[in-house]
């Protein structure tokens, strides 16, 4: 085996341009592993964790890109080095040739304003220790905020939504993953009809859920507006929340609100469903493991889980809705007949659930089934900076692969799927494991073609688990509309083709799981037909935008939102961003102080 290391000085490219670049060399002939990575501490770590780290690539700076490439032969080596450095020389003369402005690329988020003067929305994706500092300097000329970056200080995030109140501004995020304004979807967002209900969510993929349930059912969004994910913890106090609350309440065109998060404060939640209660519009509240000791008022209505929030929007506002509660939207034989088809696959011992998912709070809804039925669930364990996961030998485990410790340096997990591959196919080989568990979110933004990638996985885990004379029961659920550039239908049936049962919710694939490992039938009372009304949802522009006027983007960081951008005809200028002041994030934090 042959490493060879180039060093690119003071040359930046997004997680997602260098992750793209490296997957197409690595089919290359002889190519063992490709790593391609900028020179900063956390992804020195994380190569040197991996056995990729060369003692010429310790020297290396922050705003240096780092291109590790091992291979059978040294001729094999060379040119894969030679491919990386083609691909980076002809990015680099696409960024700086003819036409860049026309097209509306800029190199700073002073000159794409300057471009731009009605913009008022920057949407940063850059790495978390430079986020807060882009935010200020985008709070200072006027934009609001969506910060899709996580890795960023609670200390911070105070700060810059004190800074946002104080100037009129809103602060979505750090780690806002999605939001929908004025009909414009931002970061991770799904094409859903316009319509009467208001959603905020300190939850990424709850409200995606969200959105997409609530366009099946036939019912459209006036806004959805993402908050971050720390927004309704102690710390932060929900002061996203409560802004977004005011703009909602003043908005004609929305009905009903609707609130998602994942376990909030229970200080910080009362006061946030009090400010619901008194906005002057019916509320639903989606809080995933908390409800409230009292009835917090005769306006709001608290519900468990994300698909329970569809039911009671229905009623809400006179639309139609199968009667009671359900356990699955299939008929109780197809559901029964499923159930045994799955159980027979397993051996005895087989019994264990692992749960790999891109959506943090899909992963804490099924942990909240998974513990309502009494199934044990253990972390795992990250020795070398999430290089590596360790699963519990005798419990059920799920892993929120869009973690902070998993996406440093890396793409998020719904724009890379190669980190869940690797560990499906790990699962794959474990002896206990009977179910794997995982989502799959289409959308703008995310990954072209999710379920393809995954059904692949898929197949290569049957495969490894064949060889030692198992099956396993591959179980999903995919959010996601068919108005989404990579399809509802076609994801679900791609997957099915692979052999995986796909239910219509998260929280009905880990009902699937529970009965599958842990025994029991599925009640044939709670489960029955829902049709889905919605087949061609499609993003639209809202009766009256939210911020005064139309949604006007600066995207600064990852190029993929503002191409997604353009395909559905939003305004939207790009910041090709790299690393201020020579990649110190502490210069650049104090930079950002005293814009």
């Amino acid at each position: 085996m042959v490493t060879v290391c180039h060093i690119q000085p003071d040359y930046y490219r997004d997680s997602v341009f260098l992750m793209r670049a490296a997957q197409a060399i690595r089919k290359d002939p002889g190519v063992l592993d490709v790593a391609m990575m900028m020179g900063t501490p956390a992804n020195k770590r994380s190569l040197r964790a991996g056995g990729l780290l060369p003692q010429a690539a310790e020297s290396a700076d922050p705003s240096d890109l780092i291109v590790v490439v091992s291979a059978e032969t040294q001729t094999a080596a060379d040119a894969a080095v030679a491919a990386a450095i083609a691909q980076l020389t002809a990015a680099t003369a696409a960024a700086d040739g003819p036409g860049t402005a026309s097209e509306s690329h800029w190199s700073s988020l002073e000159e794409a304003v300057q471009s731009d003067p009605e913009a008022n929305v920057a949407l940063i994706s850059v790495p978390g220790a430079f986020a807060a500092a882009e935010a200020r300097r985008a709070l200072s000329r006027g934009l609001n905020v969506m910060l899709f970056s996580d890795n960023v200080t609670v200390a911070a995030e105070v700060r810059l939504k004190a800074i946002g109140r104080a100037e009129g501004r809103l602060v979505m995020g750090p780690d806002c993953g999605t939001a929908i304004i004025d009909g414009v979807p931002l970061g991770f967002a799904n094409a859903v009809p316009p319509g009467r209900v208001g959603v905020i969510g300190a939850s990424g993929t709850g409200m995606q859920a969200v959105t997409c349930l609530l366009a099946r059912a036939g019912l459209g969004v006036s806004q959805a507006i993402g908050t971050g994910s720390r927004d309704l913890s102690a710390e932060v106090g929900g002061a996203s929340t409560l802004q977004a609350l005011e703009l909602l309440a003043r908005d004609p065109a929305t009905d009903v609100v609707v609130l998602v998060s994942k376990l909030p404060s229970a200080q910080v939640a009362d006061r946030v469903v009090a400010s619901l209660g008194a906005c002057g519009k019916p509320g639903v509240v989606n809080f995933l493991g908390y409800l409230p000791k009292g009835s917090a008022s005769e306006s709001v209505t608290y519900v468990r889980l994300l698909e329970d929030v569809v039911p009671e929007v229905a009623r809400l506002v006179g639309a139609e809705w199968p009667c009671g509660p359900l356990e699955f939207w299939w008929p109780g034989d197809e559901v029964a007949t499923v159930l045994k088809c799955e159980r027979e696959k397993l051996l005895p011992g087989q019994n264990l659930i692992r749960g790999l998912y891109c959506g943090g709070t899909l992963c804490q809804e099924a942990a909240l089934l998974l513990a309502e039925r009494n199934l044990a669930v253990q972390p795992a364990v990250t020795p070398d900076g999430a290089k590596s996961v360790v699963f519990p030998n005798a419990d059920h485990c799920l892993i929120d692969l869009g973690g902070d410790e998993f996406t440093v340096g890396r793409p998020h997990p719904m724009i890379d799927t190669s980190l869940r591959a690797q560990l499906l196919l790990q699962c794959a080989g474990e002896p206990h494991v009977g179910v794997v568990l995982f989502d799959v979110v289409l959308g703008f933004g995310a990954h072209p073609d999710p379920a393809a990638e995954l059904a692949e996985a898929v197949d290569a885990g049957r495969r490894r688990a064949a060889r030692d004379g198992r099956e396993l029961s591959f179980i999903a659920s995919v959010c996601g509309t068919n108005a989404d550039p990579q399809g509802l239908r076609r994801s679900e049936a791609l997957l099915q083709t692979a052999g995986v049962v796909v239910l219509p919710t998260n929280a009905q694939a880990a009902r699937l799981a529970c009965l599958v490992a842990g025994g029991g039938a599925a009640d044939a009372d709670a489960c029955s037909v829902v049709p889905s009304r919605s087949d061609s949802a499609a993003a639209t522009t809202g009766s009256q935008p939210l911020f005064g006027s139309r949604c006007r983007v600066v995207n600064v960081g990852l190029r993929g939102f503002h191409d997604a951008l353009r395909t559905v005809g939003a305004p939207v200028v790009q910041v090709d961003w790299r690393p201020p002041l020579g990649g110190d994030p502490a210069l650049a934090d104090r930079l950002a102080k005293i814009l």
